[in-house]
């Protein structure tokens, strides 16, 4: 499993905007075969600061989902909210083992 981090800060006048363009790209993500979980965080006392946990099934899944209409909409549209440029962490599952993570 791959598990990628992707943390944003929106502008606080489109954190509505954010939010509703988040949830469909999230929703539609789910249904990709290569997607285990797809969860939308928000910092508590900061509105405006949110995680996207990105969860993969293979290291193939998440160029494959770059390739979806889906995520190329989000990211056109969340562009120009974003404060600042959103950024990525990438990890690896290890607990529980691989073959049961993200059931």
């Amino acid at each position: 499993m791959l598990v990628v981090l992707v943390e944003v800060q929106v502008k606080p006048e489109a954190v509505e905007a954010f939010r509703k363009a988040t949830f469909e790209n999230a929703r539609l993500s789910l249904t990709e075969p290569g997607i285990a979980r797809f969860d939308v965080l928000e910092q508590q006392g900061e509105p405006s600061r949110f995680v996207l946990v990105e969860v993969y099934r293979d290291e193939a899944a998440p160029a494959a989902h770059k390739q979806t209409a889906h995520y190329a909409a989000w990211r056109d549209a969340v562009e120009p909210m974003m404060a600042a440029p959103r950024t990525s962490t990438k990890f690896h599952g290890v607990f529980p083992d691989a073959a049961g993570f993200g059931r």
